[in-house]
């Protein structure tokens, strides 16, 4: 099981890791810098949200760990553990299609909409962890 033992940590190679599924009582951390940026993260096991610079970025119900979470111009990546199924909001680049991989497996091609949300579902098996990779078509 991955623990991100502050909620919301920067790591050494550049990338963030936040939330914490197992969580029984909502946890947040604000007002957390990187990258010139200030990230906020909410998190339980029934959710876990994060925003930067008070927008939007990621949501998934139940809540999950992210582990290397790096965002290119062309899509997301990271790291995903949680204790069951998720469906995954992303905000991305608006009424642009992207495909989504799950531990390097194409599993869908999803095109935002004019908001730029993009929601999916991963299927997880308990504590294992899933590499997911989001990118632009």
């Amino acid at each position: 099981m991955s623990v991100v033992t502050e909620l919301l940590q920067s790591e050494n190679d550049g990338t963030i890791s936040f939330g914490d599924y197992t969580r029984e009582q909502k946890g947040k951390r604000e007002d957390f810098e990187h990258g010139g940026d200030v990230y906020k993260v909410k998190t339980y096991d029934e959710i876990t949200k994060l925003e930067r610079n008070g927008l939007f970025v990621y949501e998934s119900v139940p809540g999950s760990t992210v582990t290397h979470f790096l965002e290119k111009e062309n899509g997301v990546s990271f790291q995903l553990e949680s204790s069951q199924d998720v469906q995954i909001t992303l905000e991305l680049a608006e009424s642009t299609e992207y495909e989504i991989f799950v531990d390097g497996e194409q599993v869908g091609l999803v095109e935002t909409n004019r908001s730029g949300k993009l929601s999916f579902s991963v299927e997880l098996e308990k504590g294992a962890p899933v590499q997911v990779k989001v990118v632009e078509r």
